[in-house]
């Protein structure tokens, strides 16, 4: 649209040349009689002269134009850029603004390690080593008491999507258990000797933990394993002292300051079968101490 408004315009100015030429050579042609060769040359030399303006001006016009494209296109190419540093910006500040207006996330210290102890019963007395109630032997005890130590795992704080605030851990427990001492008859000699009944427990157990964020945490055992470990062994002449069994539990744990934990639990230990005749069943029963990390 430009380039045919300035053809227009050299045009105009061309017309306007010729008529200001057509004027100037009136007069002359009215005293063509007495110089009509210097009139002639006259006229020649100024339809020369405005083709010559003519070409300038159309130069000058085209090489305007041509800084003018130039500029266009210049700012044509740095646009993008400037928008795409504009649009960056602008996600920047939006990302620093979420930011800091998200609450700040208090990292809970859901691993523990605990020490637990208390009262112990099991289902019988166990029969252990050469216990045969002869020659002045007496059964051992049922009853005893416990003491331990353990350490909670946390794996996942929502059952893997399947319970809000219902934590997932993994426990590993050790627990010993004394039961007594009893008379015992060995049965190579025929003579009795006081033994010391203890057991030592080994657990690894999924804890499952609800209430999450509560200062209060009620938690359960579905079924975990454990592996007894019995003293005396269960008979002189084949020594055997392992057992495995599975553990079921449920308990409480309560903060009472920053890492500090207390707790009280029940377990329930249950073998299958007996070992050579002794029974490993029973529970404990008791309190424990922990501290979060």
């Amino acid at each position: 649209m430009e380039i045919k408004n300035n053809k227009i315009g050299l045009g105009i100015a061309l017309a306007t040349i010729t008529m200001t030429g057509a004027l100037v050579s009136q007069p002359a042609l009215a005293h063509k009689a007495a110089k009509p060769h210097v009139h002639q040359v006259s006229a020649e030399r100024l339809a020369e002269a405005a083709n010559s303006k003519a070409e300038v001006l159309e130069a000058q016009l085209r090489a305007m134009q041509d800084e003018i494209a130039s500029l266009r296109a210049q700012v044509g190419a740095t646009a993008p850029v400037a928008a795409v540093d504009a649009q960056k910006v602008q996600e920047l500040d939006a990302w620093m603004t979420s930011v800091k207006s998200e609450p700040v996330v208090k990292k809970d210290k859901d691993n523990m390690l605990y020490f637990r102890g208390g009262f112990t019963a099991n289902d019988e007395s166990m029969v252990a080593t050469t216990n045969s109630l002869g020659n002045g032997a007496t059964a051992g005890h049922k009853n005893g008491w416990n003491f331990g130590a353990g350490m909670d795992f946390s794996l996942n704080d929502n059952m893997f999507g399947l319970m809000d605030k219902t934590e997932l851990l993994g426990e590993l427990d050790l627990n010993y258990v004394d039961l007594g001492t009893f008379t015992s008859s060995l049965a190579v000699t025929g003579t009795t000797a006081l033994a010391s009944q203890s057991m030592l427990r080994i657990n690894a157990s999924p804890k499952i933990k609800f209430m999450k964020d509560s200062k209060l945490r009620p938690w359960i055992i579905p079924v975990g394993f454990t592996l007894n470990v019995i003293s005396p062994p269960s008979r002189g002449d084949s020594i055997t002292e392992l057992k495995p069994a599975m553990n079921f539990g449920t308990g409480v744990d309560y903060n009472i300051w920053k890492s500090l934990y207390i707790g009280a639990d029940v377990r329930y230990f249950l073998a299958t079968t007996s070992l050579d005749g002794t029974n490993v069943n029973g529970l404990t029963a008791g309190g424990s101490l922990g501290f979060g990390f």
